[in-house]
This record gives C-alpha cells, sequence and structure tokens, in this order.
C-alpha cells in the first residue's frame, strides 16, 4: 500500500508538472513566434496546439522508449477521447459555442482522416518506424495546409484569434531571452513530468492489476489534457468559440500526426490487443459525433454539450 501510495503521488505530481511546463512552453513558443512576424491565427492554429499537445508527446515517447507501448497508445487514444467528449462537452455546457471559422470546417474532415489512416498503419498490430515517417509527413502536409490557407479566413475569424492571443499575454514585438527561457524550461518540465507520469502510471497499473492502457485512457490521458482543458474554456469565456474548437481538433491532429509519428520513429510500437476492435474505433465514434453538431447551425449547444459528455462516460465505461 505505500508503494502504491508514492506511485499516485507520483503520477499527480508528474500531472502538475507537465501542465505548468505545457503553459510555459506555450507563453515561450507564441511570443517568440509573434516578434518573428507570424500571424496570430497561425500561433493559435499550430503553436499552441502544438503546445498544449506537448504533454502527450513527452508521456508517449517516454512510455515507448521504456517499453511501455499499452500507456503510450492509451495516452493518445484517451486523451483524443477527452478532447472531444470531456473538454468540448464540458466547454459547451459552461457556454453554448457559436462557431463560424471556415477553417474549422476544413479541418474536421482532417482530423477524420488522421483517426482514420491509423487503421491500415496498426494492421500488422505494431507501428514501425516507416508508419511514423509516413504519420511525420502527414504532420508536415498539414502545417503546410494551415500556413497556406488561414489568411483567407474571414476578418472577424482574424481579428479573435489577434484578441486571443495578446489577452494571454501571448505577443510581442521584438525576441527576448525571457521568452528562450520560458521554452528551455517549460521543454525540462514536460520531460521531468513525463518521466514521473510513466513511472508513477506503469508502477500504479501493476499494483492495481489493470492494464496500462486502461491508466493511459483515464488518469493519464486526463491529466496530460488539462492544457488544452484550459484553452478551451478561458476562450469560451471571452466568446471565443472558434478558438476553443479549432484548439480541439488542431490538438487531435497532432496527438495523431505528431505525437504516433514521433514515438514510433524513436522506438516501434507493439500495438497491445484490442486497440484496433476498441479503443481506436470509440476515438472514431467520437469523431463522427462531433461532425453533425458542428454542422448543426454551427453551434454547440449546452444539451449537445452534455450529449458529447454521456457519450465519453459512456464510451470509457465500455473501455474499461
Amino acid at each position: 500500500m505505500p508503494d502504491l501510495i508514492f506511485d499516485v503521488v507520483l503520477l499527480i505530481c508528474g500531472i502538475g508538472v507537465l501542465y505548468f511546463g505545457a503553459e510555459w512552453l506555450v507563453r515561450g513558443a507564441a511570443r517568440l513566434a509573434g516578434s518573428l512576424g507570424v500571424s496570430p491565427i497561425v500561433v493559435g492554429l499550430t503553436i499552441v496546439s502544438f503546445g498544449t499537445s506537448a504533454p502527450e508527446l513527452v508521456v508517449a515517447t517516454v512510455a515507448a522508449v521504456r517499453g511501455n507501448p499499452g500507456l503510450a497508445i492509451g495516452n493518445v487514444m484517451g486523451s483524443n477521447l477527452a478532447n472531444i467528449g470531456l473538454i468540448l462537452g464540458l466547454t459547451a455546457m459552461v457556454r453554448p459555442l457559436d462557431v463560424h471559422a471556415r477553417v474549422v470546417g476544413r479541418e474536421m474532415p482532417l482530423m477524420l482522416l488522421a483517426t482514420a489512416v491509423l487503421y491500415p498503419l496498426m494492421w500488422d498490430n505494431h507501428l514501425s518506424s516507416g508508419d511514423g515517417v509516413i504519420l511525420l509527413f502527414g504532420l508536415v502536409a498539414y502545417l503546410l495546409f494551415v500556413f497556406y490557407t488561414v489568411e483567407d479566413e474571414a476578418p472577424e475569424i482574424l481579428g479573435e484569434y489577434a484578441e486571443f492571443i495578446k489577452a494571454s499575454d501571448q505577443t510581442t514585438n521584438r525576441v527576448a531571452l525571457s521568452d528562450v527561457g520560458w521554452v528551455l524550461v517549460g521543454s525540462a518540465c514536460l520531460v521531468l513530468g513525463g518521466y514521473c507520469i510513466v513511472e508513477g502510471a506503469v508502477s500504479a497499473a501493476t499494483a492495481l492489476g489493470v492494464s496500462q492502457v486502461v491508466i493511459g485512457l483515464t488518469v493519464v490521458a486526463v491529466g496530460t489534457s488539462l492544457p488544452e482543458l484550459a484553452t478551451s474554456l478561458v476562450a469560451a469565456m471571452r466568446q471565443e468559440a472558434d478558438i476553443a474548437v479549432g484548439n480541439v481538433i488542431g490538438s487531435n491532429i497532432f496527438n495523431v500526426a505528431a505525437i504516433m509519428g514521433t514515438a514510433s520513429v524513436v522506438e516501434p510500437i507493439a500495438i497491445p490487443d484490442g486497440v484496433l476492435s476498441r479503443e481506436l474505433p470509440a476515438v472514431l465514434a467520437m469523431s463522427l459525433l462531433l461532425w453533425p453538431i458542428l454542422h448543426s447551425g454551427s453551434r454547440i449547444r449546452r444539451w449537445e454539450g452534455a450529449i458529447l459528455m454521456f457519450a465519453y462516460v459512456g464510451l470509457g465505461v465500455w473501455l474499461i
């Protein structure tokens, strides 16, 4: 029992360190990008989305290197479920989300495509380095797509992102050494928190007699999704629904392309039993549920947010 308590404390501390590490990384990287002339909407759709997905990247990579593929896969699958069901559901219940950005309509199919592509890549029950390279090429194509299409967005949406970045203290006109410091300190905290989470989660799963996939789907996934939750709630309270939804969709794309791609390039990942028949279909089902909600008047109402929450809880119970 004392060992289990220590593992749980280590896991919680790791999640806390990861959260602040992601916040500092996003702050420093966004301000650096702004000082180099990168537009606010590009910063919001790429750097902020990638930064809030950084905890998943570190945890999945560390887990893969240490021979814990179940934790790596469970973390990514669980995070994508939490982003849609828990984060968008809770955010819409707090404040209905009026979504107008055309970029959401363009990126929603990309999120579905990124999820579906995992099926043929995982069909042989492992993600090889070659599979990882394919996913990373997909990430590069997505980033190029964002850079070359976002400036066609409506002026009010461009203004929404500019206000969000400015209000978040993520804009500056010059390169500052402190911003470089935030990036370095944030990155260090991510690595430290990632090691703590993997160590605590693996030991706790062993002590409780549950699989690493289950731990990754639940506690670890929710913990690493906290930056996305904070960003979406803040955006919703400022009536910047496009940012709240865009952050979730962008983070899910990054989770699949960047995290699964990077982790499998670093260390090929054996796919645990049941992922292709349970976890991946659950993520695809949650993504498909979001599609009609986003296209029903371009608004996520409170009752639709409740549906997303109930679907998240129901799928979670079924998976566990």
